[in-house]
């Protein structure tokens, strides 16, 4: 039955937490950097309120998945897109079929209650009238009023915040008062190569060894070319080469690898990093 909680006597239906999140592998200075944005040094002090910077794929939600766990805190998600209203963000009300109105509780905002993690996922692809809904949850206030409830939410003293942000151009600029508000930035760069190989060992069990290594090699090369693969797409590429060793449709993890960066990146840009070269591309 979905949980509910009652505030200024308007009843809040809230959502269920992530129920799964992958073991965060390597880098582990960036991890210590965002427990210690939510940490208290005092019973006064309030955690702080970091996002998370880097290219699409590196990891972020990752990261913070990682530390709410670390933590014992349950974890919420919301995406952000450049259609996020305020509403979205905080309660939304959904028509009963009863004829009443029922209030739905955002992710945030059950974080807010239940004392959760908050994770804003690609927090620069948002308006400013969706952020300015959450200027005094990022300040001293740490609350959210709610107009389409007519309720003001405070958060519980466990909750925590943080926002990814892409290093892409396809994103809306952060207005500065919110933008002080998101402090500190916290920087996620490409893993180390041996990195890099054990995420994408954990992510895909029984890779075999030699497509791990193809598909490890594959990344170092894109990385120094300043391409915008990563592990993400690792992960991907080795999982289709080891579905076509399953089903024998590559004769080799060579062939299968190759089959899978013509596939992902196209037959023209993978070339460069196909270890056949004298195969035909699929």
């Amino acid at each position: 039955m979905q949980p509910t909680t009652e505030i200024d006597g308007v009843v809040l239906h809230l959502v269920g937490p992530l129920r799964d999140s992958p073991d965060w592998v390597g880098q582990q200075e960036v991890l210590l950097q965002l427990l210690a944005a939510w940490s208290c040094f005092s019973d006064s002090d309030r955690p702080l309120n970091p996002r998370l910077l880097g290219k699409p794929g590196v990891g972020k939600t990752t990261l913070a998945c990682a530390a709410a766990r670390s933590l014992g805190l349950e974890t919420h998600i919301v995406q952000a897109t450049m259609d996020t209203r305020p509403e979205d963000l905080l309660v939304t009300p959904v028509l009963e079929p009863t004829g009443g109105i029922r209030y739905m509780a955002s992710p945030l905002v059950t974080a807010m209650i239940r004392g959760g993690a908050c994770i804003l996922d690609e927090g620069n692809r948002m308006s400013e009238k969706s952020w300015a809904s959450l200027a005094p949850l990022l300040d001293h206030r740490r609350s959210v009023d709610s107009v389409i409830a007519g309720i003001t939410i405070h958060a519980h003293d466990d909750f925590r915040f943080v926002t990814t942000m892409n290093e892409d151009a396809s994103t809306y600029e952060v207005p500065e008062y919110i933008h002080s508000r998101l402090m500190p930035q916290i920087v996620i760069d490409f893993p180390e190569p041996d990195e890099e190989r054990a995420i994408i060992a954990a992510q895909v069990p029984d890779v075999q060894a030699e497509v791990l290594d193809y598909v490890t090699d594959f990344l170092s090369a894109a990385h120094l070319a300043d391409l915008r693969y990563t592990a993400r797409d690792g992960i991907n590429i080795a999982r289709y080469a080891m579905k076509r060793l399953s089903r024998n449709e590559a004769p080799s993890a060579a062939a299968a690898v190759d089959d899978a960066l013509v596939l992902a990146l196209g037959a023209e840009e993978a070339e460069p990093f196909r270890i056949a070269h004298d195969r035909d591309a699929p």
